[in-house]
């Protein structure tokens, strides 16, 4: 399927509303996923391996990165890597139409996990490869909010439309009918590589030799656990005792480069331990 024929989203702004990862999806995303070495062109390759949207740590998978690095590719093909729990859904709407609109072939390698704002990020490729391992999850649209019950009713009228709009974008790729999408949104929908293929979700499996889940990949060893404590903290998730000391031991493990901007080994094992302490509250 060509990416001319599936459907523009619009992606309003609400005051006060703020996207939100699920539990089920932060706990099960391992960051340490990534493409194997050579998997394909480094120089026409976008790599989409973190939360959708700004983190506190200044990464994350945004719009403006994901224009500027198609700027800089210009025209002609290019490889999409996709390892993400999801996070901010209109941000994702926004880089799904930047895909979308490309005027070269959008290939998307789902390697582990493509779910919530990054599973409409990968609907946006031309040709779709999965993981046999990896996942799609799809589920109605997340948010933070506050206020009084008027404020919750207007965001709830609000928040409708973006999910009819994940209904056409899948149904469009998918030819699945919107009402049984609808359904499946509801119930909150994992679906694995070989069901993705069967259900017009993927077009193909991935060879497992083009993944690499080593820990060792990583940019720099700890980051991942780092970042996965942040995710956590920030999304209120509560972690089993064995979920965060595995998380502390990982980041005390980390290099000074595996800390934010600034700060140094030691700092990273004080920042670590401080998260850990802190998400043994939540």
């Amino acid at each position: 399927m060509t990416m001319r024929t599936l459907p523009k989203a619009t992606v309003p702004v609400h005051p006060g509303v703020k996207s939100h990862v699920g539990e089920v999806a932060a706990k099960r995303w391992n960051p340490d996923i990534r493409a194997a070495a050579n998997a394909a062109d480094p120089e026409r390759t976008i790599s989409v391996l973190d939360v959708i949207g700004a983190d506190v740590w200044g990464d994350g998978v945004t719009a403006k990165r994901i224009s500027g690095a198609l700027r800089a590719m210009g025209d002609g093909p290019v490889t999409v890597n996709i390892n993400s729990p999801g996070g901010d859904f209109f941000e994702g709407l926004a880089i799904y139409n930047q895909l979308r609109e490309h005027k070269g072939e959008v290939t998307v390698r789902v390697l582990g996990m493509a779910a919530s704002a990054a599973s409409v990020i990968v609907m946006a490729g031309d040709q779709i490869l999965m993981a046999r391992a990896s996942f799609l999850m799809i589920h109605n649209t997340w948010v933070l909010a506050a206020g009084d019950r008027h404020a919750f009713r207007e965001v709830a009228d609000w928040l409708e439309p973006f999910d009819e709009a994940a209904v056409s974008i899948y149904a469009a790729r998918t030819g699945i009918d919107a009402k049984a999408l609808a359904a499946m949104l509801d119930k909150e929908t994992w679906i694995g590589g070989d069901s993705a293929v069967d259900q017009g979700f993927a077009d193909d499996l991935l060879s497992s030799d083009q993944i690499d889940a080593a820990p060792s990949n990583s940019v720099e060893p700890g980051l991942a656990a780092l970042k996965k404590l942040d995710m956590l903290l920030a999304n209120g998730v509560r972690a089993t005792k064995s979920e965060r000391r595995e998380l502390l031991a990982a980041a005390k493990g980390g290099k000074s480069g595996a800390a934010p901007t600034g700060m140094s080994g030691a700092a990273v094992s004080d920042w670590a331990q401080g998260a850990l302490n802190k998400l043994q509250t939540l």
